[in-house]
C-alpha cells in the first residue's frame, strides 16, 4: 500500500502526476471516499496528466463521461445516484471495464460491487482539516 499526504491542491496535482506514470491501458481505478473528499478533483488532475485535453466534469448525472488521451479511451463513472446494479449493466459497464484498451475510473464502486473486475487499483481518500487529504493506494503494480 502507498500512502500519500496532500496539504493543498498543488500537492494533489503532484500526486496525480506520480500516479499517471503508473496507470496503463486496461486498468480500473476505484475511488472510495465520502462526499466532497476530492474524488473528482483528483480525477481531473489525473486525466490532465494522462493527456486528456477536454474539460473534465463530474458524471454525477450522466453516470459516465468518456474521454480520449492519444489512443487510450478513458471512462469516468459515478455510481452515486444509481439505485440498482442493473443500471450499470444497461450502460454497458462490463464491456467497458473488460476493454483492455481503455482506462476506467469509478467513483462510488461500492454501489456496483458484484460487477467490479477482480483486478483493480483501489484509492481511498480520507479528508482531513482544510485542504488536507490522505490517499491510500492499493493494487498498484510497480
Amino acid at each position: 500500500m502507498i500512502t500519500y499526504i496532500s496539504n493543498s491542491l498543488e500537492d494533489t496535482k503532484d500526486f496525480a502526476k506520480v500516479l499517471s506514470k503508473k496507470i496503463k491501458k486496461g486498468d480500473t481505478i476505484l475511488f472510495f471516499a465520502d462526499m466532497g473528499a476530492g474524488k473528482t478533483t483528483l480525477t481531473k488532475s489525473l486525466l490532465k496528466e494522462l493527456g486528456v485535453q477536454s474539460n473534465v466534469t463530474s458524471p454525477t448525472f450522466t453516470i459516465v463521461n468518456e474521454y480520449v488521451a492519444g489512443n487510450t479511451k478513458i471512462n469516468h463513472f459515478d455510481f452515486y445516484r444509481i439505485e440498482d446494479e442493473s443500471e450499470a449493466e444497461e450502460i454497458g459497464l462490463r464491456e467497458m471495464i473488460e476493454d483492455k484498451n481503455s482506462v476506467n475510473i469509478i467513483e462510488w464502486p461500492q454501489n456496483i460491487s458484484s460487477i467490479l473486475p477482480r483486478n483493480y487499483i483501489k484509492i481511498t481518500i480520507k479528508k482531513g482539516e482544510g485542504n488536507k487529504r490522505e490517499f491510500l493506494v492499493e493494487g498498484l503494480n510497480d
